[in-house]
Formats: structure tokens, sequence, C-alpha cells
């Protein structure tokens, strides 16, 4: 069963109904975060390249527009980062001329050093960058970035992107246990984040099973101690809305929770037997994980999904 580029729309914190437009493979990225709720990368690079066929894209954006669904956002983001992909710009510009639906960028913010990338992304409607480290130390502990990826390049591209974008910007700042949310540390963060014309600073944490065990959530206490450091448009992120409860997302989780019953799965599992992208898999799987109705465990490296225990 073939696993579309273009997939839900899927509930999310802060984009409401979402459709994802995946322009990379899984998983294409240029960091390896220690947090990542796609698991490690398989494909760690920062070569720009039409790594899916643009005109496939784009007609799967027009199917889904076609069939009239609800829609708040289109969102490149995916399996990987998307700023990869070479026709980026383009795809934005051309999602823009079908519809009204605002376009956002969810971007790890590596790439933002390279001036075309900056100039590419001017046309979307909202851009989510992300910055979860305030040194370079931190930043190949947490982000495990490229080699070619430097950390004082891609804070000053980001802060420059900032003050030209023309659209909203919201910072999301990602904080671990024992590692950026201590004090130190996260002052460190925002005082880069001081240099960041942004309409939002949303501070997040871990909420699905992460690349590594080590990567651990904060308190939600924790996190609304810290925020204040970051200026006043800083808000808590983590945690759902309403949206979860919609009839057509209850469905999804309810697909999900029935492949489970013939015994534990990895995502990719439950991505290729139900043909939905593993990006909306995980979001049914998150609200199955939160209401306790599944539970997950690592084997020899590899992440399952059960109903009961192994």
């Amino acid at each position: 069963m073939r696993i579309r580029n273009v997939f839900g729309p899927v509930p999310s914190r802060r984009l409401g109904r979402s459709l994802g437009v995946d322009l990379v493979p899984t998983k294409a990225c240029s960091y390896d975060c220690i947090y990542c709720q796609l698991g490690r990368t398989t494909f760690k690079t920062v070569e720009r390249r039409e790594y899916v066929p643009m005109t496939d894209i784009l007609m799967e954006v027009e199917e889904r527009l076609a069939s009239g669904v609800k829609v708040d956002f289109i969102t490149l983001s995916g399996s990987g980062e998307p700023t990869l992909h070479s026709d980026c710009g383009d795809i934005v510009r051309t999602i823009k001329t079908l519809t009204d639906i605002p376009v956002a960028v969810l971007t790890n913010s590596s790439l933002l050093g390279d001036p075309q990338v900056r100039d590419e992304l001017m046309a979307a409607d909202l851009v989510i960058p992300s910055l979860d480290a305030g040194d370079a130390a931190m930043f190949a502990t947490v982000n495990r970035p490229h080699p070619a990826v430097d950390f004082t390049a891609m804070v000053d591209g980001l802060a420059t992107f900032s003050h030209a974008f023309p659209g909203r910007l919201w910072l999301e700042i990602f904080l671990l246990d024992d590692l950026t949310a201590a004090e130190d540390e996260a002052r460190k963060i925002a005082f880069h984040a001081a240099r960041v014309r942004a309409d939002k600073v949303q501070i997040n944490t871990v909420s699905r099973p992460p690349a590594e065990v080590f990567a651990k959530a904060p308190s939600r206490q924790r996190l609304a101690e810290l925020a204040p450091l970051f200026g006043p448009k800083t808000e808590v992120v983590c945690g759902f809305s309403g949206t979860m409860e919609e009839h057509e997302f209850l469905a999804g989780r309810a697909r999900v929770l029935d492949l489970l019953q013939g015994g534990p799965k990895t995502l990719d599992d439950l991505a290729h037997l139900s043909g939905v992208n593993r990006n909306e898999t995980l979001k049914y799987l998150e609200l199955l994980l939160n209401d306790g109705l599944v539970h997950s465990k690592i084997r020899q490296e590899i992440r399952y999904f059960y109903c009961e225990n192994l």
C-alpha cells in the first residue's frame, strides 16, 4: 500500500487541523536529534535536491483540496527537514495559488544560513523554526547535526531570516530534562532567542517516545518556570487541545488500536499496514499512549508499540 506524501489533516497543538506535506523521505535530515519522535536519522545530509517530484506533491495537494477537506493550515514538515527539498520555495508559492489556506513551514533552522533557503521561505504565511541549544557543545549533544552545520552560522541565519520575513514567525524552544532545562543552559538559549524577531516563543518538550531514552521531558511546572527567560511573548505548548476529540481523529486512533490487537508493531509496521504517513500515525499513537491504551518498549534498539505486556 502506497504511503502518500500529503497526509491528514492531523490534529496539531498549534495549528489546529493541519494538512501535512512531506517533502523528503524517512528519515532524511540535517540533524539527528535525540528527542525526535521519528527515531534516529538514517540519512544525515545537507544536500538540497528534489527528493520527491514536485509535480507529485502538488497533485496530491490538489486532490486533497478538491475533496473539500476542512483544514486550518497546510504544513510543510514530515519525515525530515523540509528545506532540504530544492523546490521548497516553488512548492510553497504554487500551493498559495491553489488555495487561501495559510501555508506553514516547520524547520530545524539548520539551513537558514543559506540566503537561497531564506529567500524561498519568504512566500510562507507562517514559519516555525527551532532553536534547541545555546552553544555549540549542547548543539552537538541535542541535535547531533551534520558536520557541515555550524552553530553560529545557523543562529545568525535564523536571526537574519526573522527580521526579513514578512509573515508570522513562531520560535520553538525544545527543552530537555537534565540538559537544556537546566537554568544556565536555558539562559544561553534565551540569549540567542532574543536576537530573533518572533511573534511567539513556544516552549515545547518530549510528548512521544524519543529517539533516545535519555531524552526526557521536564515537568510542565519546570517549563513554566523557565518561560519568563524568553520574554513576554512566550507560551508553553506541550499538551493537546480539543481538536483531538473530533470524530475523524477518534476514528484514526481506533484504526491504530485495532492494528495493535494483533501484536506488537513498530511505527513503520503501523504506517505500512494502514497506508498512512508515519507522522499521522504518530499523532494517534500519542493519543493512545497518553490514555494508557498503548505502551512502548525498545528491544534491540527498535521501538515497539503494543497493547499488553510483551
